[in-house]
């Protein structure tokens, strides 16, 4: 019921900033919980953050607290996930994912995705 198509990756140093988009369709976006994935080469894919349907609760993974924010807008039918301190092992597809009600940690229960935005810390 929801297409989702992600945009802002790039290339970027290590210590870098880069800002992620996720823009969805769909007239009932506020009824979907909304993750943000990533899956480097050779690895499984795995949760980054998640926010709720109205925006008011975050779930981040471990390696991302204090560096990355997620956020949404509702009324435009966006998702954002805001990296900051950027790592090599960052590096990675990100992909944006939603599910009719509330978030889990599982791409399992994810039945909605993007096509994903690559982004790459290097030197």
């Amino acid at each position: 019921q929801v297409q989702l198509v992600e945009s802002g990756g790039d290339l970027v140093q290590p210590g870098g900033s880069l800002r992620l988009s996720c823009a969805a369709s769909g007239r009932t976006f506020s009824n979907y919980g909304m993750a943000w994935f990533r899956q480097a080469p050779g690895k499984e894919r795995e949760i980054v953050a998640a926010v709720s349907r109205g925006g008011a609760s975050t779930d981040y993974a471990e390696f991302v607290k204090g560096r990355f924010t997620i956020s949404r807008d509702n009324a435009e039918n966006t998702v954002s996930l805001q990296m900051n301190s950027l790592r090599p092992e960052d590096t990675a597809v990100y992909y944006c994912a939603a599910r009719y009600g509330a978030t889990t940690r599982s791409r399992y229960d994810y039945p909605y995705w993007g096509q994903g935005t690559q982004v790459t810390v290097s030197s």
